[in-house]
């Protein structure tokens, strides 16, 4: 059997928002799945808004995405170990996909692969600022808030209050976001970050933006491009037996 040394991290799907051709995005997102090599993958690092908008009930979940999930289980079966951050716009999951053997991480999270550091995450809310942003994100995840929501508010209704807010976000109106670089609270929170313990490498998604960045520290930030754009494909794969990082983005 051969060695498993391939780990793959991909970000920003949005699966579902009606902007650029949906169908395509997901039949692109599909066909980028199932050409991940089974037998010498170890991992798929799923960082979040892979979905535009996903929210479980304890007996109803969004429908469609078969063919995606029909994928993903593929890769799981093959033994590839297979994870998922939250986003922003894909916070409420909660069982459904630890029931196909998905398992769910939190940001900032560490872990070691091919003798390197990694801190992962969706990337959204880390480091100073973004107060109110911050406030919506913790009562997005608040369990009580999540009660009421679910309680209060048939999965018809919630839905479509949903995709109503992702209608209104700079995703959907196409809006390119510009990378602060040094400025960027993301790179402020991987440089403080990596002043305090050794990491290798971040990668991030969340802002819709190709970077890759060297630290004062000497980490690599990486942030993940989103597949928005026809025939785009973006995502990062990171060789554990030589160190070395394949690519597949247009970095800014």
């Amino acid at each position: 059997m051969p060695e498993r040394n391939l780990v793959y991290f991909v970000s920003d799907v949005h699966l579902g928002l009606d902007v650029n051709d949906p169908a395509d995005r997901e039949a692109r997102f599909v066909s980028f799945l199932e050409s991940v090599p089974k037998d010498t993958t170890l991992a798929l690092y799923m960082l979040g808004d892979i979905w535009d908008f996903w929210y479980e009930y304890r007996d109803v979940v969004p429908k469609g995405y078969v063919k995606v999930f029909s994928a993903l289980m593929d890769l799981i079966g093959s033994g590839v170990k297979v994870y998922f951050f939250q986003g922003n716009h894909d916070i409420w999951c909660y069982h459904y996909f630890e029931d196909m053997g998905i398992e769910i991480l939190q940001q900032p999270y560490t872990t070691e692969i091919g003798g390197k550091v990694f801190c992962l995450g969706h990337g959204d809310g880390l480091g100073p600022g973004h107060f109110w942003y911050k406030v919506m994100r913790w009562s997005f995840r608040n369990k009580v808030c999540q009660w009421l929501f679910s309680s209060l508010l048939h999965p018809t209704v919630a839905f479509r209050i949903g995709k109503g807010w992702s209608k209104k976000s700079r995703v959907a109106r196409n809006e390119e976001y510009v990378f602060k670089g040094e400025e960027e609270p993301l790179y402020k929170f991987a440089q403080d970050f990596s002043t305090k313990r050794h990491v290798d490498c971040f990668i991030f998604g969340h802002f819709h933006a190709a970077v890759d960045m060297t630290l004062p520290s000497g980490s690599r930030l990486f942030v993940i491009k989103d597949w928005m754009q026809p025939q785009s494909v973006n995502f990062i794969v990171f060789d554990a037996i030589s160190g070395c990082f394949g690519i597949s983005q247009n970095i800014e």
